[in-house]
């Protein structure tokens, strides 16, 4: 089903100015939107909310400022890394299910791509899919004309047309690629991207890349698009997230509203969740009761085998590609320490279990174990659960319905971490704070930023070199995974992790700093792709 988002719809608009998009978005703009002035509302504890501004004076995606950066990032001795992939519709085997759904290539996830830090990063992508399409990447600070955002940094990549991405990928880590178009990512297209350090100082012996996810698209008749029109219509003033079950009790995630029908025929039964609480979520933990929950592309029932000796030290790096779904996730039998998060390095910390939003990513060192061990992915509140296993001898594998008893153990969130020396942001006064209140509910299904839906015509003003402190007020029953383009932020004021996607808590304020020191035009957004297609998304614009 083909379906026009408020995106596409807003930023035909913008498209059509004449001349290039990226020109559209310059101080050129003949939009006649918005004003140069700051203005605002009272936030409900009295202080200011500033609201954004119009499109003019602002830093082109493709300006000469964003070129200086990207000339700054560039390193000696990089090696020029080209490849070609193709985003079609294609058959996916689950493990013991087969669907229709799109994907890169004929795998999920699609085939992971790796650089090493400094190398220019060349990769076209061809568009066999039946709409327009972008690949966005995730995590990366790069050249703001190759964020894949549509009608923002890009015109999208139309069907039967190819599109090339090209930059250098400046820092190390773990990271991933996915469209940025309509709810395209809750399909199959994600695939891993990993940076490798030139001067890498970790020791290990294998490497292992976990990709979780959460799987609806092409099971008996649903689509991504098809469940977010359910979601549009809204439950008719009663909040799902009211209702309490506790964590580990009764599961009535997969308890979908049956006497409703999802919004076209033949696009399958409803998908919308109830009592998916989770103590700690806050409370709600999701909108989409899932099928199927995966592991690197496979279902509990056929999972994949990683194959290492005992003994092995092994680099587990962990990435939520999930829509709606966040993963307590446990390996049977060991103990993880926790080396990194959103691709860079943390003061190391030892744990039984990990909670990662959508767009998190976490890498942890274990030393394997003589046996066969279940690397359990819970869905936080839905209860059900994804899997692999981890096998270094003989024994039987575990049971789909295995709970390892480091899932109930010791758990880490970000905000317990610290940032590692290397990449700890000084001490510094922030130059500008700017506030957003999280808006929106189940109920009407109209997330927001400071109650104003997505308009790429707006934005919110920084300025090259400022020390910006972004302050996250969660108004909403529901937990929302902020993400920012192009930049990593300190959590906790400066002195936590940095991190690019952040877990914002019901009724609670996450403070992140970040140096303004990558222009552009900057997508803010929630990863719930249900809540950042229905207006959970802005704008960060550099000014002139």
């Amino acid at each position: 089903m083909r379906t026009h988002t408020r995106r596409a719809v807003l930023g035909a608009g913008l498209a059509a100015t004449g001349g290039s998009l990226l020109a559209a978005c310059s101080s050129g703009s003949t939009s006649g939107k918005g004003h140069s002035g700051h203005s605002g509302h009272s936030g409900t504890d009295g202080r200011t909310v500033a609201r954004p501004v119009g499109p003019d004076g602002f830093v082109s995606p493709d300006g000469k400022e964003v070129a200086a950066a990207e000339k700054a990032r560039a390193r000696k001795g990089g090696t020029v890394r080209k490849v070609a992939l193709t985003a079609a519709a294609t058959r996916l085997d689950l493990g013991g299910r087969t669907v229709r759904s799109w994907a890169y290539g004929d795998a999920l996830p699609g085939k992971e791509i790796r650089a090493t830090a400094g190398d220019t990063l060349a990769l076209t992508l061809a568009n066999h899919l039946p709409q327009a399409t972008s690949m966005h990447w995730h995590g990366l600070a790069l050249r703001n004309d190759m964020d894949g955002v549509p009608d923002l940094t890009q015109r999208a990549v139309r069907p039967g047309g190819s599109f090339e991405y090209r930059f250098t990928t400046a820092h190390p880590g773990t990271y991933w690629f996915h469209p940025h178009s309509g709810t395209q990512q809750d399909r199959g297209l994600y695939a891993p991207l990993i940076v490798e350090d030139p001067k890498e100082p970790l020791k290990y012996d294998k490497e292992w890349v976990v990709v979780l996810d959460d799987w609806v698209d092409g099971v008996d008749g649903s689509t991504p698009d098809a469940v977010l029109a359910e979601l549009r219509k809204g439950m008719g003033g009663m909040d799902h997230g009211d209702m309490d079950h506790g964590d580990m009790g009764h599961d009535m995630s997969a308890m979908s509203m049956t006497s409703k029908t999802a919004a076209a025929a033949g696009d399958g039964p409803s998908r919308m969740t109830m009592g998916a609480t989770s103590k700690l979520l806050g409370g709600d933990a999701g909108d989409v009761a899932y099928p199927y929950y995966l592991v690197n592309g496979r279902t509990a029932t056929d999972p994949q085998t990683f194959r290492a000796r005992p003994g092995d030290r092994i680099r587990i790096r962990l990435i939520n590609a999930g829509g709606d779904t966040a993963f307590r996730v446990a390996l049977g039998g060991h103990a993880m320490t926790v080396t990194h998060t959103d691709g860079f390095p943390v003061a190391h910390q030892d744990t039984d279990a990990l909670l990662l939003g959508m767009g998190e990513r976490y890498d942890v060192l274990v030393t394997a174990g003589d046996g066969a061990f279940p690397l359990t992915a819970l869905a936080e509140g839905k209860k059900r659960t994804g899997l692999a296993v981890l096998r270094t001898g003989g024994g039987a594998a575990p049971d789909a319905s295995v709970r390892p008893a480091e899932l109930s153990g010791k758990l880490l969130t970000a905000d317990r971490l610290k940032a590692g020396p290397s990449v700890r942001l000084r001490s510094r006064t922030p130059d500008r704070t700017v506030t957003f209140d999280l808006t929106g509910s189940m109920a009407k299904y109209d997330w927001a930023l400071n109650r104003l839906p997505y308009d790429p015509d707006q934005r919110y003003p920084v300025r090259a070199g400022e020390r910006v402190r972004l302050s996250f007020r969660n108004r909403t029953t529901m937990w929302h995974p902020m993400h920012l383009h192009g930049h990593t932020f300190a959590l906790g004021g400066g002195s936590g992790p940095r991190k690019d996607t952040a877990i914002v808590l019901p009724g609670e304020t996450v403070h992140a700093d970040f140096d303004a020191d990558n222009p552009g035009l900057w997508m803010l957004h929630c990863h719930n792709v249900y809540h950042s297609e229905s207006g959970m998304m802005t704008v960060l614009g550099y000014r002139k």
